[in-house]
């Protein structure tokens, strides 16, 4: 391996374990609003993952790069689609109630 890649196994790895404290010191109050701005965050890791495969389908094996890269931008977009349904799920329990009254 290159230095480059040992250098991006450790960012990933520090940053893995930085994220782990961090969010388990978040009080709950806070979780709503972090989550909706860590869900338009996250729109960024559908780019690397398309960086991804491109630069993969580049290399001298393609098909592991159009099945990891599709793997990787199909879970992306899970994530995202998700975080966004959650924090959707969650604001709306924070909103006012209708009146029964106002259904009918």
């Amino acid at each position: 391996m290159e230095l480059i890649q040992y250098i991006l196994i450790a960012v990933f790895l520090v940053s893995t374990i930085v994220g782990y404290l961090l969010i388990n010191n978040v009080p709950s109050r806070l979780h709503t609003p972090l989550m909706s701005g860590m869900n338009a965050l996250s729109g960024v890791t559908i780019l690397g993952a398309l960086l991804a495969t491109a630069t993969a389908l580049q290399s001298n094996t393609p098909v592991a790069g159009y099945i990891f890269g599709s793997l990787a931008i199909i879970l992306a977009m899970i994530n995202v689609a998700g975080g966004f349904a959650v924090t959707n799920r969650m604001l709306k329990m924070f909103g006012k109630k209708k009146d029964s009254k106002d259904d009918e």
